[in-house]
């Protein structure tokens, strides 16, 4: 999971919870559970009473709650970035995920003149031997780490192993003595309403307790291929990363990660990733210090219904193959840009998350049978997973067109060739064939679907084009096929996206 991808979301930031000096809240909400008996007997417990207090869980679960402070030198405390992530006001420009930012901390200036940086975040206990579980953005870069217990007693931390792809980490400290812990919940019992509670240090003030409740499960904030995240609306801000979530049985059920933000504080929407998923990762870390993810070398796009129909696929589902990686796992496997993924090692493929999820899970070497849709049916082929830290990427897809009836042989757009001028002014590289898109006209569909001036279009239906001439005749070609729309694979930068732009009806 990187903490620097980013992720367009209506004008707001998705921010990670610890910060440098300034750490992140992290609210949390409590649950009940009740069988059909107990509800019907007890519906006026299902709301708290006003005089509920949560007093109980707190004194058992706060001292097992520690505060983490990184140290940063060098070329990572040089590493600066304001917390909007730009020099533009949240509302001009898109939605970021980012972690801590790193700010100088006020000191005398060393002789040697190496910057020096400290990041705030927060974690908990699992064993009394002193083991912590954190986020990994919280200890990111971090040169020394340093713990601060509930009772304030510091000690120096050692890592024990991290995973950036889940966001997940593990220290150490001797404290020469038991620590006091907190046990793993279960957090597939969770359903949204449940009472959560959240504890961590936001902003650096100290342990702080909020309550909340599970707003919702399974979010997917396209930051990596573990996305699965609990969403929460108890306070959480800067600091809180790394924090538990805890249940009204003061289990842990999750652990407290990102906000969603117009301005950069709490605004009701948290989220935190599940302790089903951390517990089994946290294991991992604590055996082997690191995981190493499976990765078949694909970028994936969701299918909409705009590009099934394009594709002839029955329905909407699958993960769509943007671009196949050179010498990747999955080239040599036969997977071809365009194809849908719609089954991977014995699991129905409905959407990208779960092929990533799937392909991350998976240990490199690992042959694999895998289902695609090609030309209008359905092939069978097998690949063997790769090593490296890079799983399937997963590319937002693109705004849902509205309803509109253009000329088919434009769509709406202006096109040109890709010569020496486009190339150097975009940056195009020189394999790079097809036609760049010079206008948009607004009132057509192309202007609803995301092509913007400056893309390149590489391929209609599938079928590469080399020239603006030859673009203009696949789309035209395509309006007489009598599809309802017609399918572009979109270069844009050094990412490739599939757009389904609606045809005419006549």
């Amino acid at each position: 999971m990187s903490i620097s991808s980013l992720s367009r979301r209506h004008g707001a930031l998705l921010i990670y919870c610890g910060v440098f000096i300034a750490p992140l809240f992290v609210g949390v909400a409590l649950r009940t559970h009740f069988s059909d008996a107990e509800a019907a007997s007890t519906a006026a417990s299902i709301t708290p009473a006003a005089n509920t207090s949560y007093a109980p869980i707190v004194a058992a679960d706060k001292p097992a709650v520690v505060t983490i402070t990184s140290i940063m030198k060098g070329a990572a405390a040089s590493d600066e970035g304001s917390t909007d992530g730009g020099s533009q006001p949240p509302a001009q420009q898109p939605p970021q995920f980012f972690g801590h930012r790193k700010m100088p901390v006020p000191k005398a200036p060393p002789q040697d003149s190496t910057s020096v940086a400290e990041a705030l975040g927060s974690g908990f206990i699992i064993n009394s031997d002193g083991t912590i579980v954190t986020n990994n953005h919280v200890i990111d870069g971090a040169s020394d780490i340093k713990v601060t217990l509930d009772d304030g007693t510091e000690l120096k931390a050692v890592l024990v192993g991290r995973d950036p792809k889940s966001d997940l980490a593990v220290l150490k400290v001797n404290a020469g003595k038991p620590l006091p812990t907190v046990a793993w919940g279960d957090s597939d019992r969770l359903r949204a309403g449940d009472q959560i509670l959240a504890i961590g240090n936001p902003f650096g003030i100290g342990t702080t307790v909020t309550a909340g409740i599970i707003s919702a499960r399974g979010r997917d904030l396209h930051s990596g291929p573990y996305d699965d995240f609990l969403q929460i609306d108890a306070p959480i801000n800067r600091g809180n990363s790394g924090g538990p979530l805890v249940d009204i049985n003061g289990t842990v059920v999750g652990i407290n990660t990102a906000i969603y933000s117009p301005n950069g504080g709490s605004v009701g929407v948290g989220f935190a990733i599940p302790s089903r998923e951390a517990q089994e990762i946290v294991a991992k870390l604590m055996k082997n210090g690191s995981i190493e993810h499976g990765l078949i070398g694909v970028d994936i796009q969701p299918v909409t219904p705009d590009i099934a129909e394009a594709l002839g696929l029955p329905t909407p589902e699958g993960a769509l193959v943007a671009q196949v990686g050179a010498g990747s796992p999955a080239a040599h496997a036969g997977i071809e840009t365009g194809d849908v993924i719609t089954g991977f090692a014995g699991q129905a493929i409905k959407e990208p998350k779960t092929l990533s999820r799937a392909v991350a899970d998976l240990m490199p070497g690992q042959k694999e049978p895998l289902s695609v849709w090609r030309n209008g049916k359905t092939l069978a082929l097998s690949v063997v997973v790769g090593g490296n830290d890079d799983g399937p990427k997963q590319i937002p897809a693109a705004a849902a067109p509205q309803p509109a009836h253009p000329d088919a042989a434009t769509l709406g757009l202006s096109l040109g060739d890709v010569d020496q001028g486009v190339r150097q002014a975009l940056n195009v590289p020189s394999q790079v064939r097809g036609a760049v898109v010079q206008a948009v006209d607004p009132a057509q569909p192309a202007a609803t679907t995301g092509i913007e001036l400056g893309d390149i279009i590489v391929s209609v239906n599938r079928a590469a084009v080399k020239t603006a001439k030859e673009t203009s005749q696949a789309i035209a070609a395509a309006g007489q096929s009598g599809k309802k729309s017609v399918l572009l694979l979109v270069q844009r930068g050094d990412q490739q996206t599939f757009i389904a732009v609606p045809l005419n009806d006549g």
